[in-house]
């Protein structure tokens, strides 16, 4: 056995010990379970493999401008592999979810119709709404507790090793795109008949400290914030527990108090998209009040499929132009400039108006945080930087011209 699966003589490194990938460990949870004897591997911040995880998940790389130019194919590029993309919205949205409940319908469908034994999903701990649990989910209550998103680090691989002592075959596992790196390059080593696959987009993730610095710099009432999200009308919005909406420019953000709260792991991703789940909902793609569904292979089609009575859907759509809106935006985060609030609500609402929408605002959103992250990974670990950025990405940040 030990033969077989030679993680099972290896320890977890204790909670405050040194992680293997240092500073760039985006606690993913693979360090705190005996996988971490795959860490130099799997690990997304140590061995980028985006390309040849996608070939093993989907049966090929997303094609780029080695194969066809920029211009000729830009959503593969973009969003990776894929079959499909579309907007959708629950007929009749979920109590309390973030957005109608899409990926909370899927997985509780999943479990009942008996496709998973078990979700891994992220819960709150009683005494913090932001302090994420992850857990196992057996039941459609368990799984209910999980909705509302957790904008900040989580160890979601930690229930690796809970799982294989389990003994369970047929698993859903709901994350962000490091945790889903990790947890495609250890996916044969679990022992699993069956791994599904639903993905989050995700950006910028923080420490609970370093949320706390952005929720006391932002909102007003910073203590009665439920969530809150980056939205297409480039205002962030914050959902108190009175039922109110506080919105908040994007241009108004402190930016030179802002600029050090992100992980450093989060500076240095290029897998926005989450490119090796089976199926990714999100909503930087679709109309304000919609979410952007990514079908990638005939494994997210089947688990969309469980839903489709639930939700209305419409084609994606792309309007506007975002290469000067992003140019214009380096330097200004590189000078951690911040507009007069005045200021920043009246180019909020022109912006709005004529700015990027649907896929259009999705690229701008990635073309902003990969000129971002690429300088970040060029500043700080110059050595990585060749084998670290994806090929996909080099060529949306050739786009644009980049300080030094």
């Amino acid at each position: 056995m030990t033969a077989i699966f030679p993680h099972k003589k290896a320890k977890a490194l204790k909670a405050g010990s040194r992680r293997p990938a240092k500073e760039l460990c985006s606690e993913c949870g693979l360090c705190d379970t005996y996988f971490v004897h795959y860490v130099k591997n799997a690990c997304a911040f140590i061995n980028q493999q985006i390309g040849a995880l996608e070939q093993q998940t989907h049966g090929r790389e997303r094609l780029t401008s080695r194969q066809l130019p920029i211009l000729e194919n830009p959503d593969e590029l973009y969003f990776g592999v894929h079959q499909q993309m579309m907007a959708a919205r629950k007929v009749e949205p979920i109590e309390g979810a973030q957005w109608t409940g899409i990926v909370s319908s899927i997985a509780i469908e999943m479990l009942n119709r008996g496709m998973v034994e078990g979700v891994v999903c992220v819960q709150n701990t009683k005494e913090d709404r932001f302090q994420p649990m992850p857990v196992i989910a057996r039941t459609p209550e368990e799984i209910l507790a999980a909705r509302v998103n957790k904008p900040t680090l989580s160890p979601n691989l930690s229930v690796l090793e809970e799982i294989e002592k389990s003994g369970m075959k047929r698993l859903l596992v709901i994350g962000v795109g490091c945790q889903i790196q990790a947890l495609r390059a250890v996916e044969k080593q679990l022992g699993l008949e069956k791994l599904y696959v639903l993905g989050t987009p995700c950006v910028d993730n923080v420490t609970r400290a370093g949320l706390q610095k952005f929720l006391d710099t932002t909102s007003k009432s910073p203590d009665t914030v439920v969530y809150y999200e980056f939205m297409q009308d480039f205002r962030v919005h914050f959902k108190h527990e009175d039922g109110s909406l506080e919105t908040v420019p994007f241009f108004g953000l402190n930016t030179k108090e802002l600029k050090d709260v992100f992980a450093p792991s989060c500076m240095s991703c290029f897998d926005y998209v989450n490119s090796l789940a089976d199926l990714v909902v999100g909503y930087m793609g679709a109309p304000f009040g919609w979410q952007w569904l990514i079908v990638r292979n005939d494994t997210g089609k089947e688990m969309l499929e469980l839903v489709q009575d639930q939700i209305e859907t419409q084609p994606v759509t792309s309007q506007g132009k975002r290469q000067e809106a992003v140019q214009q935006s380096i330097p200004a985060y590189d000078k951690g400039v911040t507009l007069p609030m005045w200021a920043a609500k009246l180019m909020g609402v022109v912006i709005e108006k004529i700015g990027p929408k649907g896929l259009e605002y999705a690229r701008f959103s990635i073309d902003s945080h990969f000129t971002r992250n690429y300088l970040y990974v060029k500043r700080h670990h110059p050595e990585k930087l060749e084998s670290h950025v994806p090929e996909f990405a080099k060529q949306i940040v050739k786009q644009y011209k980049l300080p030094e």
